[in-house]
């Protein structure tokens, strides 16, 4: 590990749980706001959904699941639902159910198809 990942996990560690979860979801934003790789892979994983399953961790699956998905164009939809679910007290099983339609939906338009598989 180099210093500044070393500085940077000690800072981490350092911190109460709050602030490591802030720390953590700061760290992805800006992980968003960079040039993301292009993906090789054009079907879904199929990773599957566990019965209990938090907003964050459902987030993360999503994008590792479609990782052809560009994240930068889910930031402004995943960033809603995180706050329909912290601020409005939205159910997490609801706000994922959304979530899931959500990235379905962006896999189909940027294959070219709608959700019957119509091409467009």
């Amino acid at each position: 590990m180099n210093p500044s990942s070393q500085s940077l996990a000690d800072i981490f560690n350092d911190l109460p749980e709050k602030d490591q979860t802030t720390l953590f979801e700061f760290a992805e934003f800006l992980k968003s706001r960079a040039p993301a790789p292009i993906s090789k892979i054009t079907e879904p994983l199929g990773i599957l959904r566990p019965e209990e399953e938090s907003v964050v961790a459902a987030i993360k699956r999503l994008k590792k699941n479609y990782p052809m998905i560009p994240q930068k164009t889910l930031l402004n939809e995943t960033s809603e639902f995180m706050m329909q679910h912290m601020m409005q007290g939205k159910k997490a099983k609801d706000v994922i159910d959304e979530m899931e339609m959500l990235f379905e939906n962006k896999f189909q338009m940027s294959m070219g198809t709608t959700q019957s598989g119509d091409t467009q």
